[in-house]
């Protein structure tokens, strides 16, 4: 049985591999991009939609760059198109797909809902937040004043101050 002092170290330790975990978990939240929220696959035809602009499964196939089975790809893009992923229209007795969202707003999107899936964990929402700032600080620390000077724009925004333009230098 611990006692005393060796009772608190022994705590303490914990407490630091908790957090350890903690950190190393939310890290690997943050580093997800949406692309690995879907199957290889459906990455992979993804983003030939994104290059492409819209496409039928005999246009994907016809250009070569996928080496698969016509009711492979067709199965793909419904899944894509059943996650919301895809808007499709009927083309002759198949589908013309494009991407729903562009590559940009939907890794916006898979970001904002790690963040809120973060925020909501539990924890005190100022410990996600700190990893956040330890994560950016350790990746760039130029970016914080980057992240400040977002903050300092919310803040204006919500107070319904007009948003005022960044002077070169802030921009860098």
């Amino acid at each position: 049985m611990l006692h005393g002092s060796a009772l608190a170290i022994a705590f303490a330790s914990e407490l630091a591999c908790f957090r350890e975990y903690r950190m190393k978990r939310i890290l690997n939240l943050l580093r997800r991009s949406p692309g690995t929220q879907l199957g290889p696959l459906e990455q992979q035809l993804l983003s030939a939609l994104w290059l492409r602009g819209s496409s039928t499964v005999r246009e994907m196939l016809d250009a070569g760059d996928i080496k698969l089975a016509y009711t492979t790809v067709m199965t793909t893009l419904d899944r894509l198109y059943k996650k919301q992923l895809l808007n499709r229209a009927p083309e002759g007795r198949a589908f013309r797909y494009s991407p729903k969202y562009t590559q940009e707003e939907l890794e916006r999107a898979a970001v904002g809902e790690t963040i809120r899936q973060l925020l909501g964990s539990g924890a005190a929402a100022s410990l996600p937040l700190s990893y956040l700032v330890e994560a950016v600080s350790e990746h760039d620390a130029r970016l914080l004043d980057d992240l400040q000077r977002l903050l300092d724009q919310k803040r204006r925004e919500l107070r319904g101050e007009p948003r005022r333009e960044l002077r070169s230098e802030e921009k860098h």
